[in-house]
């Protein structure tokens, strides 16, 4: 059974960092490209960055370049979110998704399988 689940998140103030968790069960993520999504209050889920099964690195927001990185480690079949800085207007539930056809490309469909988010919040 594919699950994903993520982990990490939390109360932090502004500046603070967080580094996320999205930990695979089921199947091994190596081979797929991962995507780190978020949804804030009443708008709708977005993009944030992924990482492809050859290890390149989209970022779907330039709000994020220079604070939040993504990576992976295939033996312990996670994939990380390392968020820097963080501001106001980072605040979200995060989540995480993969599917044998997403792909880093802005035209891709959105991934299939999700994890059941990781909420985020950054207040002083």
């Amino acid at each position: 059974q594919v699950q994903l689940v993520e982990s990490g998140g939390g109360l932090v103030q502004p500046g603070g960092s967080l580094r996320l968790s999205c930990a695979a069960s089921g199947f091994s993520l190596d081979s797929y490209t991962i995507g780190w999504f978020r949804q804030a209050p009443g708008k709708e889920r977005e993009g944030v960055l992924c990482i492809s099964s050859s290890d390149g690195v989209k970022y779907y927001l330039d709000s994020v370049k220079g604070r939040f990185t993504i990576s992976r480690d295939n033996a312990k079949n996670t994939v990380y979110l390392q968020m820097n800085s963080l501001k106001p207007e980072d605040t979200a539930l995060y989540y995480c998704g993969t599917d044998p056809y997403y792909s880093c490309d802005t035209t891709s469909p959105p991934p299939g399988h999700w994890g059941q988010g990781t909420q985020v919040t950054v207040s002083s």
